[in-house]
């Protein structure tokens, strides 16, 4: 069977009270459909370390309604993967992280659409439209490859250069600048990827 990941909720059910805070599982099935829920009715699911609560790097709050309609962005994803030579479920940890794969966010410093691209780093990698999901992905999958070659295949730091800048990342010696936020941000990221990336097919 080919294995093609479908970055897809089959099922997210609210909660009964807001209060009660759920937390977003996950499981990849035979099929390759990835499904969610905040109310894990099996072994299968693993905990995505994302809750309703979560903000996403844009400053939005996490919409269940956005993560369950992600897999129209599957063939993208893969095409932008396969072109920049990375891997796809990395670009999938980073949307999730940054926009929450809100195509329409607006971070307050400027960042738009699901890859959150600065101004600059899209005009730098020839976006004309920033919320166009395809230009969006793109650019942001060949950003990270930039990246990752710039900074020696240490992904670690290429994530903390997307988020922080490239410049940071070089004052602060060639490590993860003391940033709160990108301090929380490279092992977020990773910690999804991680789990995208190992997580076995259920049957």
């Amino acid at each position: 069977m080919v294995f093609k990941p479908a970055f897809l909720i089959a099922t997210l059910l609210a909660a009964s009270s807001v209060a009660a805070s759920p937390r977003i599982y996950t499981y990849l099935d035979s099929s390759g459909t990835r499904h969610y829920t905040d109310v894990p009715d099996n072994n299968r699911y693993r905990l995505l370390v994302l809750s309703p609560h979560d903000r996403t790097a844009s400053g939005d709050r996490y919409d269940w309604m956005l993560l369950s309609k992600a897999g129209q962005y599957d063939s993208i994803i893969e095409k932008a993967a396969v072109n920049a030579s990375v891997e796809p479920n990395l670009l999938r940890a980073v949307i999730v992280v940054e926009s929450g794969f809100n195509s329409r966010a607006v971070s307050k410093r400027g960042a738009v659409g699901l890859m959150q691209l600065m101004p600059a780093t899209a005009s730098r990698f020839g976006v004309s439209n920033p919320y166009d999901p395809r230009q969006n992905i793109h650019a942001g999958a060949q950003y990270l490859k930039f990246l990752i070659d710039r900074f020696g295949q240490d992904v670690r730091l290429a994530l903390a250069a997307y988020n922080a800048g490239e410049d940071a990342v070089e004052r602060n010696g060639g490590q993860i600048p003391p940033f709160t936020e990108t301090m929380a941000y490279v092992p977020r990221v990773l910690r999804i990827y991680q789990m995208l990336r190992e997580q076995p097919r259920a049957t």
